[in-house]
């Protein structure tokens, strides 16, 4: 699979494939593109029905431009922990904010998000933020209380009393659990209708439906999370043959508590 950055040239093709209704998919098998490259091409350029191969190859020339000019005269950017490569690091965090774009992050917030699930330590400030994005302290402000509201995050104070926001893997638990839920409501709307519609009637058995259906797809949903929970805390280690081996911080049954 060819490296390095898109052509112009192939900026074309996507153009062409978008006007001609193509998946991003497609278009990625066409390219001999990961679709990640097309779906992160696409969505920083316009979107597919606003996407020009002109435009968005004059704006990663100035992105490149600007991200070369940021970087420290007469010497190279800091070097990366464990021997990483920067540009490599910069990039994967670039595919990561798409992909949580795609699945319906605001843009920043999906920036704040990548950045976070990078970062080794998984804490930063608002102002470690705000620098390393680039971006007002405002912006990071509003992308906080976003992602908190969606148990993407939480915040806790340092031993300077400096509030830091951190991801770690419980934050993924707590949230399948709250999607789960976010569907109760719906269901209770449901069968309430049933009871002003009529039983039996075509409009509160196609409401009965949706409740039975959505009720069971949260009730296996939280089941399913309570029992997967125990991989979020497995570490992969290697055996001597080099092939992966799962083993628990917790011990083989533990079951952690749920953060409050």
């Amino acid at each position: 699979m060819p490296g390095g950055r898109l052509t112009q040239q192939e900026r074309q093709q996507i153009a062409v494939g978008l006007a001609d209704g193509l998946a991003y998919a497609e278009i990625a098998r066409r390219l001999d593109r990961p679709t990640s490259t097309i779906t992160r091409e696409v969505t920083r350029n316009g979107g597919p029905t606003g996407y020009r191969a002109d435009l968005a190859h004059r704006a990663t020339q100035q992105r490149t431009h600007r991200r070369r000019q940021a970087a420290p005269q007469g010497s190279q950017a800091s070097p990366q922990p464990h021997g990483r490569d920067a540009e490599a690091v910069h990039d994967y965090q670039e595919t990561l904010t798409t992909v949580f774009m795609t699945s319906g992050l605001p843009k920043m917030m999906a920036r704040v998000l990548a950045c976070l699930y990078t970062i080794d330590t998984g804490s930063l400030t608002a102002s470690e933020l705000a620098q390393r994005l680039q971006v007002s302290p405002a912006s990071i402000s509003k992308a906080i209380t976003f992602l908190e509201s969606m148990d993407l995050i939480r915040r806790e104070r340092d031993e300077r009393r400096r509030e830091r926001y951190v991801v770690d893997d419980d934050l993924w638990y707590q949230s399948m659990i709250r999607s789960a839920r976010s569907n109760d409501q719906v269901v209770e709307a449901a069968r309430q209708g049933v009871g002003i519609l009529g039983p039996g009637t075509p409009a509160a058995t196609r409401l009965e439906n949706v409740a039975r259906f959505l009720d069971f797809v949260s009730e296996s949903l939280i089941r399913a999370a309570e029992q997967g929970r125990e991989v979020l805390y497995t570490r992969t280690g290697t055996t001597s043959d080099g092939t992966a081996k799962p083993s628990s911080d917790h011990g083989p049954t533990a079951v952690p508590t749920a953060t409050a």
